[in-house]
């Protein structure tokens, strides 16, 4: 089978973006051959279990209301073997290392909201891997934008919301309904003539949706970190086991699962190193990430300031101009880092430090909500 074009289209820039991954990554970072086999058949492979349901389910509509039901013995065929497959939990999963985990998440309060969109969003769209499906369904501009963010939000916190990933949890039903809404546009994409097999390979394929878990786990501690975070030992392992599991319940193949930070860190090197260099989706995507506030007047101007200059600080100059953003001088990303010193590294520390950082979390969340014209429960 012939290598999608895609597949180290730039290796110059792939190297030179994934340069601070191959440092952090340490010794023997670079990929063996046997792994570039791999990530060169994972862009021609798409998740096979959603895709049959998919194949062999009814309407839509009846696939949507049997995925927020959850598992039962009513169910017709396709969808009980479907459940069948994601109710057998892998034996390595730890009840205990899934609960530290997303009140690890939970902790880290707006530090968290700020890297997900402009860490690992934003950084995300660095590459033009895998935009063009987002463009092919409409996700890209205008009020689509903070509609997708508000989603991605409230699934983020779904999964980490204490028992969130139980079987039949609402952040574990949530992940099954994204893994099946991923596998419908793949049928309709790959169906579709104008699609560019030959460059891009299966449009929502696992070389993509390996990264992805990537930029929410891996380079979400990293950005963290950068922020002023703590992050302990003890905490990084378990967000990273957390993150191993809900790459599994959506069909992330389980040779790229991360399962610890350095070796999330090393794929993730693998990945951005052979990622095509950004193209116009990439920028289109930025763009609209950075003023996708529904403020007006000066509020708007200051939203649109410290998203540069948050980008600026978490991504770099060289990301910056990728994305044909502005570079801003870091003033925002610095005041995370001041405040974190003293709420994060001094009172997170503290006997009950951490239950007060999440209800501060909260008070955050539900506050960035209200801004953006929506509610929490």
């Amino acid at each position: 089978m012939t290598t999608p074009g895609r597949f180290g289209a730039d290796r110059a820039w792939g190297e030179r973006a994934a340069r601070p991954l191959r440092l952090l990554a340490g010794p023997g970072a670079a990929p063996t051959e046997d792994e570039l086999a791999a990530l060169r058949a994972g862009l021609d492979r798409r998740d096979e279990v959603a895709a049959e349901l998919v194949r062999e389910s009814g309407s839509i509509k009846e696939l949507r209301r049997a995925l927020a039901r959850g598992p039962s013995p009513d169910h017709p065929e396709p969808i009980r073997r479907f459940f069948d497959v994601v109710t057998a939990r892998p034996g390595w999963v730890d009840d205990a290392l899934l609960a530290r985990g997303a009140t690890a998440c939970r902790a880290y309060g707006m530090d968290a909201g700020l890297v997900l969109a402009y860490g690992s969003l934003l950084g995300g769209y660095r590459t033009g891997a895998a935009l063009e499906p987002l463009v092919r369904t409409g996700r890209l501009t205008g009020g689509e934008t903070l509609r997708r963010i508000m989603e991605t939000s409230l699934w983020w916190r779904a999964v980490t919301a204490p028992g969130g990933l139980a079987t039949g949890g609402e952040g574990w039903l949530l992940s099954l309904h994204v893994r099946v809404m991923h596998a419908l546009v793949n049928a309709r994409l790959e169906a579709d003539p104008t699609w560019d097999h030959a460059f891009r390979g299966v449009p929502i394929n696992q070389y993509d949706q390996a990264s992805t878990l990537g930029v929410f786990s891996t380079s979400f501690l990293l950005h963290l970190r950068l922020l002023g975070v703590r992050v302990s030992r003890a905490d990084a392992a378990a967000v990273m086991h957390l993150w191993s599991y809900v790459g599994w319940l959506m069909g992330v193949d389980e040779r790229w699962l991360p399962h610890t930070e350095l070796r999330g860190r090393r794929l993730l090197y693998h990945f951005l190193a052979y990622d095509p260099p950004p193209d116009r989706n990439s920028r289109s995507l930025a763009r609209a990430l950075i003023d996708m506030s529904n403020a007006s007047g000066l509020r708007r101007v200051y939203d649109r300031e410290r998203a540069l200059s948050v980008s600026s600080w978490l991504l770099g100059p060289a990301a910056m101009r990728d994305l044909g953003l502005p570079y801003r001088v870091p003033w925002y990303g610095l005041s995370r880092v001041a405040s974190n010193l003293l709420f994060s590294q001094g009172l997170g520390r503290l006997p009950g430090g951490r239950s007060l950082l999440i209800a501060r979390g909260e008070r955050q969340a539900r506050a960035q909500f209200a801004r953006w014209g929506g509610e929490l429960s």
